[in-house]
C-alpha cells in the first residue's frame, strides 16, 4: 500500500527570520543598559581613592549631601574614611603607578588638615551654642 502521490516536503524558513527579529529586539533593549553602564568611571585605584575623598568632604560638610540635599557633619565617619585611605596606601605600597602614588601622597595630608580645621570650627560653634545668647555658660537655663 504505497501512496501513489509522493509527499511534498515543506521547509519552514520563517522561524529563522523570527529568531533573527527576536535577537535584534533583544539587542535593542540591552543597548540602553550598556550605555548606562558605560557612564560609570573605570574601576581603578585612583577613582576609588577619589570616591572616598569625596565622601570625606561630604561628611565634613564641605559638600552638600547628595541624598538629603544639605550639609552634614559626621567627624567619626570622616575620620574612618581617611584612615581607610591611609590603610589602602600602606597595603598598595610598591604596587602603585607614579600617578597613583603622587595622588595618594597629596590627598591624605589635605584631608587630614581639612578634618582638623573643620572639627575645630564645629567644636567652637558648639561651645558658642552651649554658652547661649549672653555668652555666659548656662545663662539661658531657667531654674524653678
Amino acid at each position: 500500500m504505497t501512496d501513489p502521490k509522493p509527499k511534498k516536503l515543506i521547509v519552514d524558513d520563517d522561524w529563522k527570520s523570527q529568531v533573527e527579529r527576536e535577537k535584534e529586539e533583544l539587542a535593542a533593549k540591552e543597548s540602553p543598559k550598556q550605555a548606562q553602564q558605560s557612564d560609570l568611571p573605570d574601576a581603578s585605584f585612583l577613582n576609588h581613592i577619589a570616591s572616598l575623598a569625596t565622601q570625606v568632604m561630604v561628611l565634613l560638610g564641605l559638600v552638600e549631601h547628595p541624598v538629603i540635599g544639605k550639609r552634614v557633619f559626621d567627624g567619626e565617619q570622616a575620620r574612618f574614611l581617611i584612615d581607610t585611605i591611609v590603610m589602602l596606601r600602606e597595603k598598595a605600597k610598591g604596587n602603585l603607578t607614579p600617578e597613583e602614588s603622587t595622588y595618594v601622597e597629596r590627598i591624605i595630608p589635605e584631608l587630614q588638615m581639612t578634618f582638623v580645621e573643620v572639627s575645630k570650627a564645629v567644636a567652637q560653634m558648639q561651645a558658642e551654642d552651649a554658652r547661649g545668647a549672653s555668652g555666659v555658660p548656662g545663662a539661658d537655663i531657667k531654674l524653678p
